[in-house]
């Protein structure tokens, strides 16, 4: 008997393919990734973002509605992505775990030289509490969009495991640096959090062996559909382009090293780190590209929120924010090449 999903690949399969294309395996001719086709692989997420980025300054769309939306993607969208890609993924958490060892090796590296920045750079506390999350965090809207694009569901699915192991480590080492800063809840943060409430949703329910029914998992793709989409637009409107971190003349030297550090971290030290351990444990084609595609992805958007909600320098995460994403545009296509049989 024919699937829900089946039945809207009949009736629709040129929307349905753009937006969920098929997996392209793991073969390593399927997975080069030479410059033309990284170009062509990384377009329609650059071309969101810049949408978003112009719709922002010249759309007259006030500032609510980018942070309602915002909050829709956060809370709702992007939660139903997760869930649902975690619970589709054909392999288990025990077959994904080489693949998530290389992606957490990546993220503790991150941890370990961002938060070195710190006596290295006798750096001001204030700062480098909210910067140094702009070390290790990612945005996990073009991870998930751009895994889509590079291994179909498959990739999405391996995508989103990742994220949900690397999302609770990753948010309580910058939750940390700004709770020890301003003395706010540790716990609270992580336990609020509606990305690890849903990765941990879905890996209950992949490990108990439910099964969604299909109305419900149809539901949950349109909504995941949407997320990456809004995602991609809110990452767009939220980049601040500044030439130079906002802050006076006589602290320029030292704001600029540390810029430089948990750039060097994000783009560098963390896709390296994976690929190197990838390839020590022998990771096949794709799951080794989506763990370095991971690793060097630029910053994450919701940094910012994270920084101004408990005190810290908003102004100097939005510059980090802009300048990884900049720079992500050179890193991003050498890491995929580095990363393709």
């Amino acid at each position: 008997m024919p699937s829900l999903a089946d039945h809207w690949n009949d009736v629709n399969p040129p929307f349905f393919q753009i937006l969920n294309p098929p997996p392209l395996g793991q073969s390593s001719d399927s997975l080069k990734l030479p410059p033309v086709k990284t170009a062509a692989l990384l377009f329609p997420d650059i071309a969101l973002i810049v949408l978003g980025w112009l719709a922002y300054r010249i759309g007259k769309l006030p500032v609510g509605f980018w942070e309602g939306t915002e909050r829709l993607v956060y809370y709702v969208l992007f939660p139903a992505l997760l869930f649902g890609a975690i619970v589709r993924n054909p392999l288990s958490a025990a077959e994904s775990g080489p693949m998530i060892a290389s992606a957490l090796g990546a993220l503790l590296t991150g941890i370990v030289v961002g938060y070195a920045a710190r006596p290295v750079l006798n750096a001001d506390p204030r700062r480098f509490a909210s910067g140094v999350q702009c070390a290790f965090r990612f945005n996990s809207y073009i991870t998930l969009a751009l895994a889509l694009r590079l291994g179909g569901s498959e990739g999405l699915s391996l995508a989103a495991l990742i994220v949900g192991f690397v999302v609770p480590v990753a948010n309580l080492a910058a939750v940390y640096a700004l709770a020890r800063n301003s003395g706010a809840g540790l716990l609270r943060e992580l336990i609020r959090n509606p990305l690890v409430i849903a990765t941990i949703g879905g890996l209950v329910a992949k490990t108990i062996g439910l099964r969604v029914p299909e109305p419900i998992d149809a539901t949950l793709l349109r909504l995941g559909q949407g997320a990456l989409t809004m995602g991609l637009l809110c990452v767009g409107a939220g980049l601040r382009l500044e030439g130079q971190p906002p802050v006076p003349n006589q602290a320029s030297g030292s704001v600029w090293s540390l810029s430089v550090w948990f750039t060097a971290t994000k783009l560098i030290v963390m896709p390296a780190t994976a690929l190197l351990i990838g390839r020590l444990l022998g990771l096949p084609p794709l799951p080794l590209m989506i763990a370095v595609m991971y690793a060097s992805m630029p910053t994450a958007p919701a940094s910012y929120v994270l920084a101004t909600r408990m005190g810290g320098d908003g102004r100097f995460v939005a510059f980090l924010i802009t300048a990884s994403t900049f720079g992500a545009l050179i890193a991003l296509p050498f890491w995929l090449w580095a990363g393709s049989p």
